[in-house]
């Protein structure tokens, strides 16, 4: 008889267990729906220059000393991105790219909006504090949509 108990017991148990992690599972939670963010993403490929490991450096000092206060509230995000590495290739597409560039995307909701590859990257690139101004405004700008 207490076996018997004890297996409806743990067989209850168990069957609540169950739904309660389909449940769980099934639905996302709120803490994971999508933020509204930007992204600053540095592309490049395998070989690298003198000129374009500065610029890599340049972007994450304007958007890391520049940008601090937004950078705090995990505004923007920099990614440093190797195009030739297996899966990021579609990058070249979708951002038509043709050499190493900064391109800043606004995503909300979890899908990009919109986004802006900044060229003059190359014009600005002996003059850094040219170089920081313009990218710390263009990020500035995406910023603003994001509030």
């Amino acid at each position: 008889m207490r076996r018997k108990l004890l297996f409806m017991i743990l067989s209850f148990l168990f069957f609540f267990a169950v739904i309660f992690t389909l449940k769980c599972f099934s639905e996302e939670p709120a803490t994971l729906v999508p933020k509204n963010y930007v992204i600053a993403y540095y592309f490049h490929g395998n070989f690298r220059c003198y000129t374009c490991t500065m610029m890599e450096q340049y972007i994450r000092e304007a958007v890391e000393t520049n940008l601090k206060d937004a950078l705090a509230l995990g505004k923007p995000e920099f990614k440093a991105v190797n195009v030739e590495e297996r899966g990021n290739e579609h990058f070249v597409n979708d951002y038509q790219l043709y050499t190493k560039s900064l391109v800043i995307s606004l995503v909300r909701g979890g899908k990009e909006e919109k986004f802006k590859n900044l060229t003059k990257i190359w014009e600005y690139v002996g003059n850094k504090q040219k170089f920081f101004d313009y990218v710390s405004e263009e990020v500035n700008n995406f910023l603003k949509e994001v509030q």
